[in-house]
């Protein structure tokens, strides 16, 4: 229990009003799930205003309120504090409440459009191979040691974030790797958090329907390193053209990684083989499992990330050459008829395309590409018809589907999907709104040495259809029409 006042130190707010003698059990942004002694965060959203839900966070126990405009009508023992971004200022009180976590770790933030979630996850795997403890936050699951706890969001919300972060420290933990979304930076999710260094992957099209523009998608992604200590380090993919203004007005030591252009920490490809790749990382090489140039850019910067934190190099080359695909990424299935599906997130079109462009290396003399992806509704229309043109163009046959459609109609996507496919490619593709479907009939079509890319939702156990999520893993699909044991490599 806490008051108000050691929870806020520091921070800049501008009237204190009420009773202010209270003891602070919890914090809280959400009035349904306020609890006596709780202080309230009245937060102004894109959908609703936390400033209505006052009274009720009040009449549910809440002791204290922080917002940025106080009540006419006030309660006489209520303490409200009035601030000038509540959003920014939760950041700051949840660090304090759980007494600063970030400051008791190494965290590494990982942010971009793709690769987020492999960098994090093969950076919490390596560091636990050399024998320390460390955490990890996700998209696909979260991870204290080893303790694994489901993924609400790529990033947490701030009190539950420095929750996650608290219970790591209480563990031992002494690493914490987390992807950081645009989303959370925008809406001060990992405000107050002390970062010992931050990876920036890649930037393409991806929410949108969120940002706008694609300069305030940037802009978004660029404040996570403008506001990095001169103590951290910025580690940036110089083969994005966007690396460079990443660290434009950071303080932190900026390091660089590429595959194609001059930089801190060059890789490149020696061999591309069916079971991965001879890899070469400042000049030493090494064999990986993975396939891909984008995965040689995650593992590269997996590589340098390591090292810009103290690892010894030889060992970490040594764990890199051991680690194994992240679920949902690259995914390989094998049918009992030679023929191989791959379950894939790609949900953007440059991640898209570097999967298509990973795969037809590998198909042999007349083997086919079949790749069956959708787009998901309520979210950045712009990509649908982008997506869907670079799919027809680079496989041999493209079935049109469904991802999570929300509460979209399946056919008006594919609708827009379909107005990138030009008319030369029309031919190969065809249309089936039911997920399951395409994935089985995708599947039956494929021959022997042929290739089903199953693209959208990777990990995901879900489909979300008119607002309510049914249990669907493109996987369990995959495995029952070829009717194998599950071989994921």
């Amino acid at each position: 229990m806490k008051r108000p006042d050691q929870i806020l130190k520091g921070v800049d707010y501008e009237k204190v009003t009420g009773c202010s003698d209270v003891r602070i059990a919890n914090l809280e942004q959400d009035s349904r799930k306020v609890v006596t002694g709780s202080m309230f965060f009245a937060i102004r959203g894109t959908e609703s205003d936390g400033h209505d839900y006052i009274d009720s966070a009040i009449k549910a126990g809440a002791v204290a309120v922080v917002c940025e405009s106080i009540p006419v009508k006030k309660a006489d023992d209520i303490c409200y504090i009035k601030v000038s971004d509540s959003a920014r200022v939760l950041g700051l009180a949840a660090s304090a409440f759980y007494d600063h976590p970030s400051e008791k770790l190494r965290l590494v933030g990982i942010t971009g459009t793709n690769g987020k979630t492999t960098t994090a996850t093969l950076l919490y795997h390596l560091f636990k191979e050399t024998g320390h403890k460390a955490g990890l936050i996700s998209t696909v699951s979260y991870f204290i040691n080893e303790k694994k706890l489901p993924a609400t969001h790529t990033t947490p919300d701030q009190v539950h974030l420095n929750r996650l972060l608290n219970e790591m420290v209480e563990d031992g933990c002494e690493y914490c790797f987390m992807e950081v979304s645009s989303h959370s930076i925008v809406q001060h999710r990992i405000s107050g958090l002390k970062f010992a260094g931050g990876v920036f992957t890649n930037l393409s099209h991806d929410h949108l329907d969120y940002h706008k523009t694609y300069d305030e998608y940037l802009k978004a992604k660029k404040r996570f390193f403008d506001n990095l200590e001169k103590e951290s380090f910025a580690l940036v993919n110089f083969d994005d053209r966007n690396g460079k203004v990443m660290v434009q007005n950071t303080k932190a030591s900026v390091r660089s990684y590429a595959m194609k252009s001059m930089a801190d920490f060059r890789g490149s490809i020696v061999e591309r083989h069916m079971g991965g790749m001879l890899l070469k990382m400042n000049g030493k090489e090494l064999w990986t499992s993975f396939i891909g140039n984008f995965n040689a850019s995650n593992l590269l910067a997996v590589y340098a990330t390591a090292l810009m934190l103290g690892s010894d190099e030889e060992e970490v080359l040594r764990i890199i050459s051991s680690l194994k695909p992240v679920e949902g990424r690259f995914e390989t299935i094998l049918s009992g008829n030679g023929v191989t599906a791959i379950v894939d997130y790609a949900h953007t079109p440059d991640a898209l395309e570097n999967v298509i462009e990973a795969i037809r290396p590998l198909l042999g003399t007349g083997a086919k590409l079949i790749t069956v992806a959708g787009a998901g509704g309520d979210r950045d229309t712009g990509k649908r018809p982008v997506m869907a043109k670079i799919a027809s163009e680079k496989s041999d046959k493209l079935i049109l589907t469904s991802d999570n459609p929300r509460s979209e109609d399946p056919d008006s996507i594919i609708s827009d999907m379909l107005a990138g496919v030009g008319n030369l490619f029309k031919n190969r593709v065809i249309c089936i709104s039911n997920r399951k479907e395409a994935i089985r009939t995708a599947c039956m079509m494929a021959q022997t040495g042929d290739f089903v890319l199953v693209a959208g939702k990777g990990h995901e156990t879900y489909q979300e259809v008119r607002g309510v999520r049914h249990h669907f893993d493109d996987r369990e699909v995959v495995i029952s029409v070829f009717n194998v044991n599950r071989q994921v490599r």
